[in-house]
């Protein structure tokens, strides 16, 4: 089941609606795909009352990057909260990927489109990025190890570097997806990662 993203109540609602637009562009194309005026042209506001909300394109990238890593944060230990089952806390982050891909509400990933353009994207978009990214594997690797201690999981390497290795699997899996134009090539990457994960548990 996906999980549900709240509205940052920080933002005013037209500020709001300028992140909901950046997000979007930011999963199809990245930082350098688009610009204010593409915005203006989505929320039928001038570039000035944008730069009102966002004095600069790094300003507002690195609100809707810092508010997406807080969702984040919120669905992952919900997940944990409301599951509490290491193998179904897994299956549930790898299902909610699984299912935006397949309707196109979120098909890919902001972060892991914004880590291939680090080394051009401004420094503070870059540091909530790989903060991002420090999250999700302590995360996952927070699982791995509860999910390995009950005997759920057996783990070939550290925690630390299954759980990267998880993630670089699930991101690779999306590109896939995009690539082929196929939503099902997703799930057929990342159901044999986890089966690895449970093969001998």
């Amino acid at each position: 089941m996906p999980m549900d993203f709240p509205v940052n109540a920080e933002l005013s609602p037209k500020a709001a609606e300028i992140a909901a637009h950046a997000r979007q562009l930011l999963a199809t194309g990245g930082y350098n795909s688009f610009s204010y005026a593409d915005i203006s042209a989505r929320v039928n506001i001038s570039k000035a009352s944008i730069h009102h909300h966002f004095p600069s394109k790094a300003e507002l990238v690195r609100t809707v990057v810092a508010q997406y890593r807080e969702e984040a944060r919120d669905a992952l230990a919900g997940l944990e909260g409301r599951i509490g089952d290491p193998l179904k806390e897994l299956t549930g982050y790898t299902d909610y990927w699984t299912a935006c891909i397949r309707d196109g509400s979120a098909p890919f990933c902001i972060c892991a489109m914004l880590a291939a353009e680090l080394p051009t994207i401004p420094a503070e978009v870059a540091d909530e990025v790989r903060e991002h990214f420090k999250d999700l594997s302590g995360w996952i690797a927070s699982v791995l190890k509860r999910g390995s201690a009950q005997g759920q999981f057996t783990l070939d390497a550290s925690a630390a570097v299954e759980a990267k290795s998880l993630m670089a699997t699930v991101h690779g899996a999306m590109l896939a997806a995009r690539a082929f134009g196929d939503p099902k090539t997703f799930h057929a990457i990342v159901q044999p990662a986890l089966t690895r994960l449970t093969r001998a548990a």
